[in-house]
């Protein structure tokens, strides 16, 4: 006999996105339900560094990117805020700044090309001697040519982010499903893999679980991170442009429980995330494997070397796990964040690097849709309809996706440039009101 169960709104996917989105959604109201074939976290969110690194992690060409990624982090205080007196949960979240390092004279010119490109931007961030990024972080290797502090970044704990995400939605009424057939039927469940799409007509209308369960929706939200341009459930022209994009991540943990840095420290080729107990998170290497999730030799010994390089502490320090995700690629590296390609369907995904950064932005876009409103003007530059694409080159394989991008897409006008300059003011303001509360209690 098949069950039906009725809700606003369905999340297939229960990463960090799909149940900010999911919760934001609940608190406003709205009958919801996630569903995932993995127990949270899963997928990208269980090995993401959670660096909110919006200034150093800019990139030439992407000023829509940049925009999106500020104004995220610009919620991102009042989000978890929100989200801990919800749950009563941490998060993990921390503003201890971050710190890039040029190791070699052509790191620095192409740093240095960075920082001039932050600076036109009026964004926090302050080229500083290498006996200035010494006097930040004590433990840094004896000879690199300089560094960019960045003293607004922040990171939050992505898996205790989730564990807050997960108390909070069921708090707000939500519910979240995980599992395939023998996971569930191991723990006494049903199965909760998404096998089917229920349709009325040319409109999506729902889904059907690997246990016949039928779940009908008003709207459907696609969060299923890499995994997304694959979902057999769904017409192939209504399969997003999505690619996984491999990284492999390293944990390690400090024997005296004390973290070997207090910022975020970077280099070209790795970054190095400190969590308050003293782990530090490695990463990452950026693959284009298919959906490969081996962790490899090779992977492990190029963050190690490069993390040493940065800071010989880490010699000393236990290796105490690996692992590797996929990413969730797009043909332009903007997420995909709004309506789908058929009716009743949404689409929450494609956010590649950004995915826990963009969560509090996406949380609140994804809210707006269902709730019958425009997309927020923050996150109109991940329209979905911005790209167009072929129905045979939907990410069945693992090739790029063939598409066609929005002409304009690329172009900052003087507007945009004054708004992101704005924007970056503010981000700059917030972090040194931030420090200024951090140095009281001390």
């Amino acid at each position: 006999m098949t069950e039906r169960r009725d809700f606003d709104a369905i999340f297939v996917g229960g990463g960090v996105i799909g149940l900010s989105a999911a919760w934001r959604a609940a608190r406003a109201g709205a009958r919801v339900a996630v569903l995932d074939r993995a127990a949270p976290p899963a997928g990208a969110t269980r090995v993401a560094a959670g660096m909110l690194a919006p200034v150093g992690e800019l990139a030439f060409g992407e000023p829509e990117l940049l925009e999106m990624t500020l104004a995220s982090a610009a919620l991102y205080p009042q989000f978890v805020a929100a989200l801990e007196a919800a749950s009563g949960e941490p998060t993990g979240y921390t503003h201890q700044g971050a710190l890039h390092i040029a190791l070699d004279r052509d790191e620095a010119a192409e740093l240095r090309r960075v920082h001039d490109l932050q600076r036109s931007l009026g964004l926090a961030a302050e080229w500083l001697p290498p006996r200035r990024c010494r006097e930040l972080e004590p433990g840094l290797t004896p000879s690199f040519n300089g560094g960019v502090h960045a003293p607004g970044e922040a990171a939050v704990d992505p898996r205790a982010l989730t564990r807050a995400l997960l108390v909070a939605l069921e708090r707000a009424g939500g519910e979240v499903r995980h599992g395939t057939g023998e996971e569930a039927r191991a723990r006494g469940g049903s199965a909760t893999e998404v096998v089917g799409g229920i349709f009325e007509g040319e409109r999506l209308a729902g889904v059907r679980t690997a246990a016949g369960e039928e779940l009908r929706a008003d709207s459907t939200v696609l969060a299923a991170g890499a995994w997304s341009g694959r979902v057999e459930w769904l017409p192939e022209q209504a399969r997003p442009p999505v690619r996984p994009v491999k990284g492999q991540i390293v944990e390690l943990r400090s024997r005296d429980g004390e973290p070997p840095c207090e910022r975020i420290i970077a280099s070209e080729r790795v970054y190095l995330v400190p969590r308050p107990d003293g782990r530090l998170i490695v990463g990452a290497t950026s693959e284009e494997q298919g959906f490969d999730t081996a962790v490899t030799a090779g992977g492990v010994h190029e963050l190690l070397r490069e993390a040493y390089r940065l800071l010989p502490d880490v010699a000393e320090m236990e290796l105490i796990d690996s692992m590797a995700g996929l990413r969730p690629g797009t043909p332009d590296n903007l997420p995909l964040i709004g309506p789908g390609a058929i009716e009743g369907l949404v689409l929450a995904t494609g956010h590649y690097r950004n995915g826990i950064l963009l969560a509090p932005l996406t949380a609140d876009a994804i809210a707006a849709v269902l709730a019958g409103e425009p997309l927020p003007e923050t996150a109109a530059a991940a329209h979905p309809a911005r790209l167009s694409f072929h129905p045979d080159s939907g990410g069945n394989d693992n090739r790029a996706p063939e598409v066609t991008v929005d002409d304009d897409a690329g172009a900052a006008t003087p507007d945009r440039a004054a708004e992101l300059a704005a924007r970056g003011a503010a981000l700059a303001e917030a972090a040194e009101a931030a420090e200024r509360a951090a140095e009281g209690p001390r």
